[in-house]
């Protein structure tokens, strides 16, 4: 018996779309968990496995992603869209006393979302992510994103993967990767390995959009003045700097920074100083 039930709904222009919902009908908050920009709702598997006995744990795959359908006008794989998407949801479910969990993407989307009705949120947990996102970090993401060779085996893709994310998670083994890309890759009707996006979520990026990647957050930041704030930062990581970690941490002196060892963008959140911090956060909502 699975873990989580299948949610499908439809947005506003037509998609359908896909979350998972680890069910607790005696929670008293609801984890709204957003991944990354190629990621999808598999991602947070261990955290909602963990976090269930205590709250309602869900996961969503962004249009284009996962089991999400994939949308004809490329233009709309931007945050706005994915946030609009994300109201459907909570309107769908009726969901209030939410605490936000993003990662990366789902960070900047936590920050838009909390700008646009601040009163159904109770916290929000950021994960590698700021108000500025740095250039090189960006960089790196343009490099790849949509531009993956095909792989022929499970082999070939953990070997991929180890090989274009190998300097975020230096300490992962065959057995890390072997679990990430099961959440990465999927077998098509003719048995072949594709990845679980569409390759059409890098074309706003690529072509510097300005709604690719909104260039300047603070003001959405500090619209979360009255939020309970928690933020992850990979040690390693080339997207969240430490000028702009600190900046948050100086405008939001109550916001707690924990750095995640040994890992860059993004920490997975099953990492052993995550769990334990994370909880603490929680319970004091």
């Amino acid at each position: 018996m699975s873990a989580y039930e299948d949610i499908w709904y439809e947005s506003d222009d037509g998609l359908k779309l896909y979350a998972r919902d680890y069910r607790n009908d005696n929670a008293e908050l609801t984890l709204l968990c957003l991944p990354g920009l190629t990621r999808n709702s598999a991602d947070f598997d261990d955290l909602a496995l963990a976090l269930q006995g205590q709250y309602r744990v869900i996961s969503v795959d962004q249009r284009g992603r996962g089991n999400s359908e994939w949308d004809r006008e490329i233009a709309n794989y931007q945050p706005a869209r994915y946030t609009q998407d994300m109201y459907t949801l909570i309107d769908k479910l009726s969901l209030d006393n939410i605490v936000l969990v993003g990662t990366s993407l789902g960070g900047l989307m936590s920050m838009m979302m909390v700008a646009l009705r601040s009163d159904i949120f109770r916290g929000v947990v950021i994960n590698d992510i700021g108000p500025v996102v740095s250039q090189a970090g960006l960089d790196r993401i343009k490099g790849y994103v949509g531009k993956s060779k095909p792989v022929d085996s499970w082999e070939d893709a953990v070997e991929q993967a180890a090989a274009v994310n190998g300097v975020a998670f230096p300490n992962y083994q065959e057995a890390d990767w072997t679990k990430i890309v099961h959440r990465m890759y999927e077998e098509d009707a003719d048995g072949h390995l594709v990845l679980r996006y569409d390759p059409a979520i890098a074309e706003p990026m690529d072509n510097d959009q300005d709604n690719a990647v909104p260039p300047d957050l603070w003001p959405l930041f500090d619209l979360m003045k009255d939020i309970p704030l928690l933020t992850f930062r990979g040690e390693l990581t080339d997207i969240l700097s430490l000028d702009c970690a600190n900046e948050m941490k100086r405008r939001r002196p109550d916001m707690n920074l924990v750095e995640v060892a040994s890992v860059g963008h993004a920490p997975m959140l099953d990492e052993p100083e995550v769990m334990p911090v994370l909880s603490t956060f929680l319970a004091s909502l």
